[in-house]
């Protein structure tokens, strides 16, 4: 299944496909944790500066991917709440996830927050540990597409973090080091986005979740938000990252189109997502 949602400011874009549906988000439930926890941080619960303690009760299944876990195999260590915030979210580094959520007391936390935004179709249930040991829970952290599509557009125009701690959030987005062959696949170098992916291992040959979500900076500087996730595919990945790439230059593409017209409402359409 693919599901599909976009959004941008004084333009109507038709490109949901499956917006609802509720598909596992795997490591795009970083983004939002890390919102939570800035949150945190916003009201003077935590700071960005201060040290964590990286304890081994926090380390996850080898399989999984932790470059904090790699560095210190033994844990005990400390690390600014800042750089467990840019691991989990540039680096998808899931020890780091699971101690921004411990520091925060739980999933569920993290959850009630994003509710609190005004957003229902996000549900953050369980850990990255829980996830590694239990192949169903990954379908406990579920998302619909257009829900992630909304949690974009309010970082995007109406953050609830300072300007400061928003810039945080951006730059990591922008600074992941992989998933190039997914939104920014086939979009013209050069364009800005801040994305957060997700994927999950392979499972008897299928794949159940292959996502990217992000912000793409138009010509014109506005920020178009777009979140493709694929699910039980048997596809190869690099089929399934080809159909993302190729879904968000689709939507970038009318997306300029609609922002280059004058007068009226602004229409796009992205109805060819539906072939």
């Amino acid at each position: 299944m693919v599901g599909v949602a976009c959004a941008l400011p004084e333009a109507q874009l038709d490109c949901g496909f499956n917006a609802q549906a509720k598909l596992p988000m795997q490591s795009v439930y970083k983004l939002p944790i890390a919102l939570a926890v800035l949150h945190h941080v916003e009201e003077e619960r935590l700071s960005l500066s201060q040290p964590v303690r990286f304890l081994p009760s926090d380390l996850i299944p080898p399989w999984q991917h932790s470059p904090l876990r790699d560095a210190h195999p033994r844990a005990g260590v400390d690390v600014p709440l800042a750089e467990l915030l840019r691991l989990a979210v540039e680096e998808s580094d899931g020890v780091a996830s699971d101690i921004l959520l411990r520091v925060i007391g739980g999933p569920k936390v993290a959850d009630e927050y994003i509710r609190s935004l005004g957003i229902q179709g996000i549900h953050i249930a369980d850990t990255e540990k829980t996830m590694g040991r239990d192949l169903s829970a990954q379908f406990r952290n579920y998302a619909e597409p257009q829900a992630l599509v909304a949690l974009l557009r309010v970082i995007a125009d109406r953050s609830p973090l300072s300007p400061a701690n928003t810039q945080h959030l951006m730059d990591w987005m922008v600074n992941t080091p992989r998933g190039e062959h997914r939104i920014p696949g086939s979009l013209p170098q050069g364009t800005v986005i801040a994305h957060k992916m997700g994927t999950s291992d392979e499972d008897h040959g299928v794949t159940h979740a292959t996502n990217d979500i992000g912000l793409i900076t138009l010509p014109c500087g506005q920020q178009l938000a777009v979140a493709v996730m694929i699910a039980d595919s048997p596809e190869t990945e690099d089929a399934r990252e080809g159909v993302i790439a190729e879904i968000a230059r689709v939507i970038w593409a009318q997306a300029v189109n609609a922002t280059s017209r004058t007068g009226g409402q602004e229409v796009a359409s992205c109805g060819d997502l539906h072939k």
